[in-house]
């Protein structure tokens, strides 16, 4: 009997122990550009980022691959440029255990441009508000493709599709931004913080009126002392804008995956009791 008892309470304490990433884990995907896929040096650095800080085993977990066909659906339409298959080396790793609260993880030593909070901020406009994201590359890129393959992520573990007018917009702001830093000069950090300011400031006064956003730009990049191109602040008019036209259907994807992210189909959260009986 002393040696059940003993066996039984080491079966629980094993329980309690954080394990990482659990047997096939449905609530964790990883979606690779393909130029890392198809590179096993690429691969294996951007695996070895997502094991040390997203603390798991990879070896059951769901991938998919971001071909430039892929990214191209979106950023032909917004920018005009477009990626060959040796050029899409962003990836990305999505976990929705991590689900009371939306965080990002960006690889800074290789992700040059887009910053956590832009992804956030993204992300958040399209209604996306959980999950814990990990964004790496096994060399230096901007960051802007990762974004498309972050959105598949959330498709494939919800099996929730984003609508294509949400993704536009959410793609587009972050195009957007990347192109400001890079043309007016400014801090990536600096520039996050006041679109998030002039987006909160539209939304709750439901701003649509793009000359009326311009002025709304205007007047934060004084408060927040950021010089910023005519050019691109009508730019960013426009992609502000867009997110705008959108919320209804961002509404009706919110709607549809609020239940396979909030658990509030069952007793537990979702994934809870898969988790504890691995």
């Amino acid at each position: 009997m002393r040696k059940i008892m003993i066996l039984l309470a080491i079966i629980v304490v094993g329980m309690l122990i954080p394990v990482g990433f659990s047997t096939n884990d449905s609530q964790v995907v990883i979606t690779y550009g393909e130029t890392t896929y198809n590179n096993a040096n690429y691969k294996t650095t951007v695996d070895t980022f997502f094991e040390n800080n997203a603390g798991g085993n990879l070896k059951n977990i769901d991938s998919k691959i971001i071909t430039a066909s892929d990214v191209n659906k979106i950023s032909g339409s917004i920018t005009g440029k477009t990626y060959s298959s040796d050029q899409v080396f962003s990836s990305a790793l999505v976990d929705l255990k991590e689900n009371d609260n939306l965080e990002v993880s960006v690889d800074k030593s290789k992700i040059t441009t887009i910053t956590g909070d832009m992804y956030i901020s993204a992300l958040k406009s399209s209604g996306i508000t959980a999950g814990h994201v990990y964004v790496t590359s096994p060399v230096e890129a901007t960051g802007e493709s990762a974004l498309a393959g972050i959105m598949n992520s959330y498709e494939e573990v919800t099996d929730v599709e984003i609508p294509d007018t949400v993704k536009e917009a959410a793609n587009n702001e972050i195009y957007t931004q990347a192109e400001i830093v890079k043309n007016s000069n400014v801090d990536a950090e600096k520039l996050s913080d006041l679109v998030d300011d002039v987006k909160e400031e539209v939304k709750v006064n439901n701003v649509t009126d793009h000359n009326t956003i311009v002025n709304i730009i205007n007047n934060h990049t004084v408060t927040n002392n950021i010089n910023i191109t005519n050019s691109d602040i009508e730019n960013l008019a426009t992609s502000i804008e867009q997110t705008q036209n959108v919320q209804g259907d961002v509404n009706t994807y919110q709607s549809e995956v609020s239940d396979v992210m909030n658990g509030t189909n069952a007793s537990e959260p979702k994934g809870l009791l898969d988790g504890f009986f691995n």
